[in-house]
């Protein structure tokens, strides 16, 4: 490893960290090691990295000294936040001005912030065409990630804002698979009317973050975008129904209805998907398929990724 750039990873084990890990590993000629940042050293996943090959570490986001000392030699980080584990935006805000300073201090050379559209630059505070949350948000998981920006920028460090995607993994674990219906059938509930949505496997962000780090000098101080299709409900319902062997309707469901729903994120989902919705084409152009391809070759279609993860969407 001594001869090799250290890419310190947050959330080593999670589902942008994993890939970003794996992908390092797997590119024995690559110049780089991964050194895995996690909160448990000796869980499952943990050590299955240390397996693997990467140096795994301690260090918690909500610990700026212990990152401070799991940035320090390296080259550079991944630094990514988790908003689904407390639904709190001003945590957010807390872990990546730490984030920040920890970089800063160990004075790495290449940061990538995995960020989002703040969607108050579009919605403002005012606009009621979506109810505002907590206060001071339209998308809280969004807004914080996009208001956290400035923590890297006025750093002066050498960051590259990444714009991630819809997960497709959300299909298997957050709920948003084929239900099936008081009719019998299955379908997916999606309040996207006919529009597209960028979409992405989660350990493909991990590799096309590993794409922006073997090409530091093109990517640093820029924004990038990634998906691996745009797609409308209609479409993924098609693509689902495919997979499953049996057919699989599209609810193109109320923005209010799905902010009804009453699952814990319910209304934050909703304003997502209407944000994305009503600014449909500067969501997908921001995230550019063909320029995710070139970071990752190995980019993964929704049919692609559907044919290795179907087994792992739960029955309606």
């Amino acid at each position: 490893m001594a001869d090799k750039k250290i890419i310190a990873v947050v959330g080593a084990t999670g589902a942008q960290g994993s890939g970003l890990v794996r992908a390092i590993l797997e590119d024995a000629e690559g110049g780089f090691a991964a050194r895995a940042i996690t909160r448990d050293v000796n869980s499952e996943k943990a050590l299955a990295l240390a397996r693997a090959g990467a140096e795994v570490v301690a260090g918690d986001v909500d610990d700026a000294e212990s990152l401070k000392r799991a940035f320090a030699g390296a080259y550079g980080a991944y630094c990514v936040t988790f908003f689904w584990d407390h639904f709190s935006p001003e945590k957010e805000l807390a872990q990546a001005a730490g984030m920040a300073q920890a970089a800063k201090q160990a004075g790495l050379e290449h940061v990538i912030w995995s960020t989002l559209e703040d969607s108050r630059l579009w919605v403002p505070l005012s606009d009621n065409r979506m109810p505002t949350l907590m206060g001071k948000y339209k998308v809280p998981h969004f807004d914080a990630k996009g208001e956290a920006n400035h923590f890297f920028t006025d750093a002066g460090l050498p960051v590259t804002l990444l714009l991630t995607s819809f997960y497709w993994d959300n299909f298997i674990h957050f709920g948003m698979g084929p239900q099936r219906g008081s009719d019998g059938g299955l379908a997916i509930a999606l309040p996207m009317g006919d529009r597209k949505l960028p979409g992405i496997a989660a350990e493909d962000i991990g590799r096309c973050a590993y794409g922006v780090f073997q090409e530091r000098s093109q990517f640093v101080g820029k924004t990038v975008g990634i998906a691996g299709e745009h797609l409308t409900g209609g479409e993924m319902a098609a693509a689902l129904g495919k997979a499953l062997g049996q057919e699989v309707g599209y609810n193109a469901v109320p923005f209010d209805v799905y902010r009804g729903f009453g699952f814990p994120g319910a209304d934050d989902l909703g304003n997502m998907f209407q944000f994305n919705h009503d600014f449909s084409e500067a969501f997908c152009a921001a995230r550019n398929v063909a320029a995710s391809r070139g970071l990752n070759p190995r980019l993964q279609t929704f049919e692609q990724w559907l044919g290795a993860n179907v087994g792992r969407i739960p029955p309606g």
